[in-house]
């Protein structure tokens, strides 16, 4: 049975320092890097991703081994479990992130508030425009 795969495109992304980082490498596995359709947005201190045709975001794939307790995880680190006040700034969804080994199926977390107001990181590459 394959392991669920995750895609980062932001704070969770090997090279950016922050706790969360250290938590997923120590759980998952890298499996490489990855892009996919849409756009980028600097939100905060944070990037928020809008899926769609035009733009490419990069990013980093994960293989879960215990996906279900993983992703309860992470979902709490990103607001967005079912006891997060509504409405909820990130929602997961499996989407097709594009690899050097071709197009494979991954969780990622998207942007679910209005990007009004928000820059645009034009390369798609949170780690590139820090």
């Amino acid at each position: 049975m394959k392991r669920p795969l995750l895609f980062v495109y932001g704070t969770l992304r090997p090279g950016f320092d922050g706790p969360m980082v250290h938590w997923l490498a120590d759980r998952a596995e890298w499996i490489g890097a990855g892009w996919i359709g849409g756009k980028l947005y600097q939100v905060a201190d944070y990037p928020g991703f809008v899926p769609g045709e035009a733009g490419r975001v990069y990013g980093d794939l994960f293989a879960l081994p215990e996906a279900e307790a993983l992703l309860a995880r992470l979902d709490a680190y990103e607001e967005c479990t079912p006891d997060d006040p509504l409405p909820n700034e990130y929602r997961r969804e499996h989407c097709i992130v594009e690899t050097a080994d071709g197009p494979v199926t991954a969780w990622v977390y998207l942007y679910a508030l209005s990007v009004t107001g928000h820059r645009v990181i034009a390369s798609g590459d949170y780690l590139a425009a820090r």
